[in-house]
């Protein structure tokens, strides 16, 4: 069974993405489909290559009992718009960095995070890098809003026939 694969994108991949990748791993992983959905994240920069998340990332996630100290940042690679399904940007300015980079064949496969949730007013996450720790749990209520969506409609799109816990 070949794996669905989901990269969530920011600009420098130390706030929003890796906040991203770490709260939909979590749900992959309460849905038991780990086997079947994979995640990882990216950045359209490569100001912060190699670095933890930001301090605040991590710590708004382990509030929330996810741990992202595992993870590094790294830049969008070429090879990626095809090895994933799904390249998924946090706003605007990174969606449109993603389409010039994409080969036409995959640009079907970007998309805004936030657009798996339709209930929500916003249609961007908003970088929370230069203001204060409250950004971090906005930006991380509007992740966990988006990865409910995410996953359903990854679950209707590809796994209809599989049977989750």
């Amino acid at each position: 069974m070949e794996k669905i694969k989901v990269l969530m994108v920011c600009m420098g991949n130390i706030c929003r993405s890796p906040l991203a990748q770490g709260v939909f791993e979590r749900r992959v992983e309460e849905a038991g489909l780990a086997h079947r959905i994979v995640t990882d994240s990216a950045g359209t920069h490569a100001y912060h290559v190699g670095n933890l998340p930001d301090p605040r990332s991590q710590q708004t996630a382990l509030r929330h009992g996810i741990d992202l100290s595992a993870q590094r940042a790294r830049e969008v690679a070429a090879v990626d718009f095809e090895a994933f399904d799904y390249l998924l940007a946090m706003d605007n300015d990174n969606h449109a960095l993603l389409s010039a980079r994409c080969p036409e064949e995959h640009l079907h496969k970007l998309r805004l995070f936030l657009e798996f949730a339709p209930q929500l007013a916003a249609t961007e996450v908003p970088d929370p890098y230069y203001g204060g720790d409250s950004g971090f749990e906005q930006v991380y209520q509007l992740i966990d809003a988006a990865a409910d969506g995410l996953l359903a409609a990854i679950k209707a799109r590809h796994l209809s026939r599989v049977v989750t816990r």
